[in-house]
């Protein structure tokens, strides 16, 4: 496929929601409930206000940067998204290894369909992301097989004790676990490039897709749900794990500065603000408005953010704002669903371009220099 036609993130959107069935372009592109919180993700950048510096030399710019001991190309990487596998055969492989070769972090989902170890072999560097019960043998299994493999960043999704109340997907006909249906049979037909090139080619190659990553055990296949028993989670199970996983321990769907700071206080090495791109709490915050406060309250912690970004200035704006990395999924997921790897590393590199674009047109050339004085609302 020629990409040449593809100039934005938002270009991938448009072309997924043509390959797609209905059912399945919903249940990534979709919130929860009426939406707010996903359609506040987007108004938060768009209400930015950006005021340039003039006449800086940034003839030699620079927006590779540092975190966790590791230097990357960019202050971008790869939010973690379950059943991915419904959108592009081992899709979890394609952005993982895309993220790989673009230098930047990929968060591998516990809800993913291929095997940890297979993944990290072949993109050293990635991070995994768990929504792990409060079973602690579970966890104990998972981190022994987690630090056999390699993986040297945990992160903890901490936003979603229950699951949330996603209407559109039951209109769609859509549900996790997966019920077969008429319906979904019929959305299938009318998508024969996805029917051939995702849902025929996974079955052929390996049959229905589990989820691979929940425990140390293989999980069930996707047909059959997520484990339960996240309620029960507290920060005693935060300190718990604290004193056992000895690599870098992220808490990922923080909103509140109160827990900005127990984070802190807990030892853990980072967070990542945000409301799970609009998906779990209807009306909870969009992460840019929260951020600073977040910023401020977390003291030494590595404070990241997800939720909305599309653009360049988008992902200026909340460096600006604090954020010392920023994280993308469902464009990635779509570039992936549209044109593979190489879909993914384009969009990438589309907001890599911006990034420098805009950085040259702010009057930084680091990114050092992209600082709140730059913004207004």
């Amino acid at each position: 496929m020629s990409l040449k036609r593809f100039l934005s993130l938002h270009d991938f959107d448009s072309a997924a929601r043509r390959r797609l069935p209905r059912a399945v372009y919903g249940f990534v592109s979709g919130g929860s409930e009426d939406a707010r919180s996903l359609r506040a993700n987007r108004r938060s950048f768009e209400e930015i206000i950006l005021r340039p510096r003039v006449l800086v030399d940034v003839s030699k710019r620079s927006q590779s940067t540092t975190l966790f001991g590791r230097r990357y190309a960019s202050p971008i990487g790869i939010a973690p998204m379950g059943a991915a596998a419904l959108c592009r055969v081992e899709a979890d492989l394609v952005l993982a290894r895309a993220a790989c070769a673009e230098e930047v972090p990929f968060i591998l989902s516990g809800a993913s369909s291929v095997a940890l170890e297979k993944v990290i072999e072949q993109a050293p560097g990635t991070w995994f992301q768990a929504y792990v019960p409060a079973n602690r043998p579970l966890v104990e299994r998972l981190f022994a097989r987690l630090r056999d493999a390699g993986y040297e960043v945990f992160v903890l999704t901490v936003d979603v004790p229950v699951s949330s109340n996603r209407e559109h997907n039951l209109r769609n006909g859509f549900s996790l676990p997966l019920r077969p249906s008429l319906r979904l049979a019929l959305d299938g037909l009318a998508h024969p490039r996805w029917l051939a090139g995702t849902l025929a080619l996974t079955l052929l190659r390996s049959g229905i897709p589990h989820f691979e990553n929940f425990s140390a055990e293989r999980g069930g296949p996707i047909i059959a749900g997520m484990p339960r028993g996240r309620d029960a989670m507290s920060w005693a199970d935060i300190a718990w794990m604290r004193s056992l996983w000895k690599g870098r321990l992220v808490i990922k769907g923080i909103l509140n500065p109160e827990d900005a700071r127990r984070a802190a206080a807990e030892g853990v090495d980072g967070i990542i603000v945000s409301n799970h791109g609009g998906r779990q709490l209807d009306g909870a915050a969009a992460p840019l408005r929260v951020l600073p406060e977040i910023v401020a309250a977390a003291g030494d912690l590595t404070v990241m953010m997800d939720g909305g970004i599309r653009r360049g200035t988008d992902v200026l704006a909340a460096l600006a704002m604090g954020a010392k990395f920023v994280f993308l999924g469902r464009p990635m997921l779509f570039a992936a669903s549209v044109a593979g790897e190489t879909g993914v590393r384009h969009a990438l590199r589309l907001l890599r371009e911006e990034i420098d674009r805009d950085m040259a047109l702010l009057g930084c050339a680091d990114l050092a220099a992209v600082t709140a004085s730059l913004l207004d609302r």
